[in-house]
Order: C-alpha cells, then sequence, then structure tokens
C-alpha cells in the first residue's frame, strides 16, 4: 500500500515540476523568460508557446490530484486488495507524467490519450471499491 501512498505524494509534487518550465524556461524567440515573482498570475496569463503549455499542464495537474488521491483512499478504505491499488495508482501516475511531457512537446493527441488513461485508472479505482461496498 505503501507504493499507492507514494503515488499520491507524486500526484501532489507533479503540478510544481510542470510549472518550473514556466518559471525557469524560454521565451519562444530562445531568450531566457525572466519570471515575475510580483505578479506571477498576470504573467502566466500573458505566456505563450512551451511556457504556456507548462502553465497548462501545471493547472491539469492540479486538477486531477483531488480525484485520484480520494480514489485512492476511498480504494484501501474499502478493502481493495493492496497490489490491485498500487497498479491503478502507477497507472495513473505514469499516465500523468506522460500528459506533462506531451503538453510541454505540444503533443494534443498523445496528451488526450494519456489524460483518457488518468481517468480510467482513477475511475477503476472507484470501480473496484463499489463492488465491495
Amino acid at each position: 500500500m505503501s507504493l499507492a501512498y507514494s503515488c499520491i505524494l507524486i500526484a501532489v509534487l507533479l503540478p510544481y515540476v510542470w510549472i518550473c518550465f514556466a518559471k525557469f524556461g524560454r521565451q519562444p524567440d530562445g531568450s531566457k523568460l525572466r519570471y515575475n515573482n510580483h505578479t506571477p498570475r498576470l504573467q502566466q496569463a500573458q505566456m505563450d508557446g512551451r511556457a504556456a503549455r507548462a502553465v497548462g499542464a501545471h493547472q491539469n495537474a492540479f486538477e486531477a490530484l483531488p480525484a485520484f488521491a480520494v480514489a485512492v483512499l476511498i480504494a484501501v478504505q474499502a478493502g481493495v486488495s493492496a497490489a490491485q491499488v498500487d497498479i491503478a495508482a502507477v497507472v495513473f501516475i505514469v499516465a500523468r507524467v506522460l500528459h506533462g511531457v506531451c503538453y510541454l512537446a505540444d503533443l494534443p493527441r498523445a496528451r488526450s490519450l494519456s489524460w483518457v488513461v488518468g481517468l480510467l485508472s482513477v475511475i477503476a479505482l472507484f470501480v473496484m471499491a463499489l463492488r465491495l461496498v
């Protein structure tokens, strides 16, 4: 079960990985991005290119986090086998890492596919739990 709990920690940290690409990346012209820590959200709203996609990956990672964390905890509480929970959790993390990579690389179809795989792993956790209650 510690693997699934470790996956929750990884999912918590992923948004911060993706935002680093916006904060410390490059402008579309190749010049170094100067991060504005005084009004970061205003700056992020005006970003384009890879930096804007990094902000999107950051936001989407936060959006996916609650459902995943709750699904893992509910599956554990319901008595789903540790192996099943671990597999679904690892699939989610792999899918979410690929989602962020595809976001940064501007691969929308692959990004959408990885998003669906992550969502299906969350749904699987809920379904496994519902079968036991």
